[in-house]
């Protein structure tokens, strides 16, 4: 008798740390929002503008290098993703205009693309068997979760005695020591004649598939929300929420200002989303994966009205943070395993990295506009309003998915 196939891989270890590192870093630069800009007198919209168009940097290299990954070899687009993440935040330690930092962050984002879900997720997937593929891609999810856990916390505690460019350099080297993972990163690949027969019969008929348009329409709030709160939500709480109780219980943990909250907001995002990852992923087993997604996003448009409705305080920003925490990755092993179960795994990659440019676009539009409003009116709460509306529209468009069609194509073996 077949021994089963375990959960647990080689290639979804190393993926996992890859991730995790890559989203330690990103999770990070909203932790820099108030000291660039003050050490500069930027405008809060100029650093914003920045992360915005390293999001879109991201949505953009993202179906480039998973077509990379898928003709030329996963390691391949490993590399040079780690080398152009390195790259970008050694130039941007040396920034001194928004212009510049600005120009940098679109190699920041063609790193992460290179280092993130798109690449890694196909990976991930090829190299599991169907039973354990929902799992392993919500356990690989989950780990950019845990990078979040302490990305924000950690850039906030390293700031706490030393300059923000020197945070980047060392962000810089552990991006690069990730390639140390590489002998472990092995999974089944197409062969050049299959990949060059069917690429473009694939691409055609999933752009050509109503479903196609809805899942990309429908992943388009997730970037908005996500990268909204991740570049403005410590800022957010450091000038919206009230006082921290002296002698309180924060007090006992260490969470003594508004701004230590704001990091921990974002490391308790990332902590509750582990648990909310792995949940969905057993979920996709089991359940549609569309009603899955109608229902996270739901919950999403939910949590985000109470919270804006209500008196911003410690206890509410933590409870918003579990909460929202909880719904925050579930979209990812859920979206990329519909791509997957419709349209097959051979082009997994390049599919899903083009239903994550949505995601990216609505980042770039959350990440700007939050910096542009703030500059405007003085506050959050107008893009938080329209945060909420997309969240509602995306519950809705799922519901129009087909999931149960399409052809199943398996990887070819190596």
């Amino acid at each position: 008798m077949d021994r089963p196939a375990p959960l647990i891989t080689p290639v979804l270890v190393a993926g996992c740390i890859i991730i995790l590192v890559s989203f330690a870093i990103r999770a990070s630069f909203g932790v820099f929002q108030i000291p660039v800009a003050e050490e500069f007198g930027w405008l809060r919209s100029e650093f914003s503008l920045a992360i915005a168009i390293q999001n879109l940097a991201w949505g953009i290299g993202q179906p480039l290098f998973g077509a990379m990954a898928e003709r030329l070899g996963d390691r391949l687009a490993i590399v040079l993703g780690a080398i152009t993440y390195a790259v970008g935040l050694v130039l941007s330690s040396f920034a001194t205009t928004p212009e510049a930092h600005q120009a940098l962050e679109v190699l920041v984002g063609f790193g992460v693309a290179g280092t993130g879900f798109g690449v890694i997720l196909a990976v991930v997937g090829r190299a599991s068997s169907d039973k354990n593929r929902s799992m392993s891609l919500a356990i690989a999810t989950a780990a950019g979760s845990a990078g979040q856990v302490f990305g924000a916390p950690l850039a906030e505690w390293m700031l706490g005695f030393m300059a923000w460019q020197e945070v980047f350099l060392l962000f810089a080297a552990a991006i690069l020591a990730v390639l140390l993972c590489l002998p472990m990163i092995r999974a089944p690949q197409a062969s050049k004649s299959e990949l060059e027969e069917s690429m473009g019969h694939i691409l055609g008929k999933a752009l050509r598939d109503p479903s196609f348009s809805l899942i990309f329409i429908g992943f388009f709030s997730c970037g908005y929300q996500l990268a909204f709160v991740t570049a403005h939500f410590p800022a957010l709480v450091t000038e919206m929420c009230g006082p921290i109780l002296q002698g309180g219980v924060l007090h006992s943990v260490g969470i003594t200002t508004t701004s230590a909250l704001g990091a921990v907001a974002i490391s308790l995002i990332g902590l509750f989303n582990i648990a909310g990852t792995l949940v969905a992923g057993w979920l996709g087993n089991h359940f549609p994966r569309k009603y899955l997604l109608t229902a996270i996003y739901t919950g999403r448009t939910i949590a985000a009205a109470l919270f804006i409705m209500l008196p911003i305080t410690p206890v509410s920003v933590l409870v918003f943070s579990a909460v929202m925490g909880a719904l925050w990755l579930a979209t990812v092993p859920l979206t990329s395993g519909l791509v997957a179960h419709i349209w097959g795994l051979r082009y997994m990659g390049t599919l899903y990295g083009i239903v994550f440019f949505s995601h990216q676009l609505g980042s770039f539009i959350g990440v700007w506009l939050g910096g542009r409003m703030y500059d405007l009116t003085g506050g959050y709460t107008m893009v938080w309003w329209v945060g909420v509306g997309v969240g509602a529209v995306s519950a809705l468009v799922h519901l129009g998915v087909k999931e149960d069609r399409g052809p199943r194509i398996t990887p070819a073996t190596a």
